[in-house]
């Protein structure tokens, strides 16, 4: 069914557009929320109404997203990230990666909006990164990565004494003198059991 977008739905569309979209999702979901309404005459008159104000609202993204371009432009990414002998990183430098980055330095980019040769870098170098701003704009920003040193800790020279359940088990295992002493004695009273005669 046909609706008119009330407010800005990523990636939808904007306000003022009109979508085809299920019954289901409009009825359960766009309508309910204020954020589409019916595509019918009247509604179709009062989007018209506010079309000066959402055309400003969309001249203003523009040139938020053109100066924004420009600043992404000239600027450079570098991450350091814990790297193997033959500069493989430890897992991978992703969309997330590049736009929590780009968030210590004051940009806010959906990680949708990053895009990446290859779905992500998985070794040391310089790379190229694509960002869609608004409409058709886009910047390219460089990613540089580096190889993040990885300390590891000497082993101790000499390892640690056991102790405990092993040494415990050995002493239940080795009879007591009182009980071996018991055992050797029992044979000879035994044989002086045969020598005496039965009454």
């Amino acid at each position: 069914m046909k609706v008119i977008l009330n407010k800005d739905l990523a990636p939808l569309g904007e306000e003022g557009d009109v979508k085809e979209v299920a019954k289901g999702y409009a009825r359960n979901y766009l309508f309910p929320r204020g954020i589409a309404l019916p595509y019918t005459t009247r509604m179709i008159k009062l989007i018209e109404g506010r079309r000066a104000e959402i055309e400003a609202r969309k001249e203003q993204k523009r040139l938020d997203a053109r100066g924004i371009k420009e600043k992404l432009d000239t600027f450079e990414v570098s991450i350091s990230m814990p790297t193997g002998a033959n500069g493989k990183l430890y897992g991978a430098v992703t969309n997330q990666t590049i736009a929590d980055e780009l968030a210590k330095n004051g940009f806010q980019i959906e990680r949708k909006r990053i895009e990446l040769p290859g779905n992500g870098f998985k070794s040391v170098g310089k790379y190229k990164a694509l960002i869609k701003l608004y409409e058709n704009q886009t910047a390219e920003i460089s990613v540089t990565i580096i190889a993040q040193e990885i300390k590891t800790e000497a082993p101790s020279a000499k390892p640690a004494p056991r102790r405990g359940r092993r040494d415990g088990a050995h002493q239940e295992e080795a009879p007591s003198q009182e009980v071996s002493e018991a055992v050797s004695q029992e044979p000879a009273a035994v044989e002086k059991a045969e020598e005496t005669p039965a009454e």
